[in-house]
């Protein structure tokens, strides 16, 4: 009798590729949720990850906005860290060496003021052991810069093909979902030369503590995360498939398997958690469990799920709103 083929490993199964990078898993931690990992060392090893995309790195430390700056909304939250952190050099020295001890995929997230720092800061990161840099264009809550980057496709391609030729690494984009047209953005990054989209950052928005009369946010505004946002999220990613080829990784909202592979369904080669962390601070592990557990059950991998969507064709305003 022939041998039964061996059954798929968790491994074989969940893994997926983004652009050139693999990943033994398709969950990522999300930055500013995870901090730079060791935060979480007591509630789950790093190697559980697919990867993780640190906190926002600037040249110069920067202290971040005044308190209060996160509020609780309905399923969901509102922050206005304002990138709080001590500066690329000190992640160089002191974060970045733990990161290493672990077969996690590390990938650095950066922002800058201008063009140039975020040339500067891919040159200084470039030589470093890590995965890939996330060029955050789109943190909602900065007065100098914020999301000027994000907004336009000239700008948003002109710092993207400024990364792109200071570094050898992989370059993924995270784009903003306060725009008219982030179809029109990510065709611009694209050809840029990005080599990944993350598809999104938060969305814009407000709350006031009635009792005070005041707003509940020190910066007024911020920026929503949370289950809330998931199904506006999901149309983004939907709508960035439909208009590019370029690898997508999806973050926003994800809480449980039916969001992530709602993502990857939609197109997303990887998932990013964010909000839930805060929550569920094992939740990576989770979703990776379950993700592979759904697959087995029904005889399918990762990568044969993503962009698998049926019966997408339609116009993305058709409604009966």
């Amino acid at each position: 009798m022939p041998k039964k083929a061996p059954s798929a490993t968790a491994d074989d199964i969940l893994a997926t590729r983004v652009g050139a990078l693999a990943f033994a898993n398709p969950i990522l931690a999300a930055s500013g949720t995870y901090g730079s990992g060791a935060e979480y060392a007591d509630f789950l090893p790093l190697a559980e990850l697919g990867g993780i995309v640190t906190k926002s790195i600037t040249l110069l430390p920067m202290a971040g906005n005044p308190p209060p700056r996160v509020v609780e909304t309905a399923s969901g939250m509102l922050n206005a860290i304002g990138l709080q952190n001590e500066g690329v050099e000190h992640f160089i020295s002191k974060l970045l060496p733990p990161l290493r001890a672990t077969t996690a995929r590390v990938i650095v997230s950066i922002a800058g003021k201008s063009e140039e720092e975020y040339e500067a800061l891919a040159m200084r990161l470039s030589p470093q052991p890590i995965d890939a840099l996330e060029i955050n264009i789109s943190c909602p809550n900065i007065k100098a810069g914020g999301m000027a980057f994000s907004v336009s496709a000239a700008l948003a391609a002109a710092v993207t093909r400024r990364v792109r030729r200071a570094t050898r690494l992989p370059v993924w984009v995270k784009l903003s979902p306060n725009v008219t047209d982030i179809a029109e953005i990510a065709r611009a990054v694209s050809d840029a030369g990005a080599d990944a989209l993350t598809v999104a950052n938060t969305f814009l928005g407000m709350a006031i503590d009635i009792e005070k009369r005041t707003p509940a946010l020190a910066n007024i505004t911020g920026g929503l995360s949370g289950p809330c946002i998931h199904p506006l999220t999901l149309r983004l990613v939907w709508q960035v498939r439909h208009a590019v080829s370029t690898p997508i990784v999806a973050c926003g909202g994800v809480g449980s398997i039916k969001e992530a592979l709602s993502f990857i369904l939609a197109g997303a080669s990887a998932v990013q958690v964010g909000s839930m962390n805060f929550i569920e601070p094992a939740i990576c592990h989770r979703l990776k469990v379950e993700l592979a557990n759904w697959c087995r059950q029904r005889h399918t991998r990762v990568s044969e799920l993503i962009g698998a969507l049926q019966n997408s064709g339609g116009r993305e305003d058709e409604s009966d709103g």
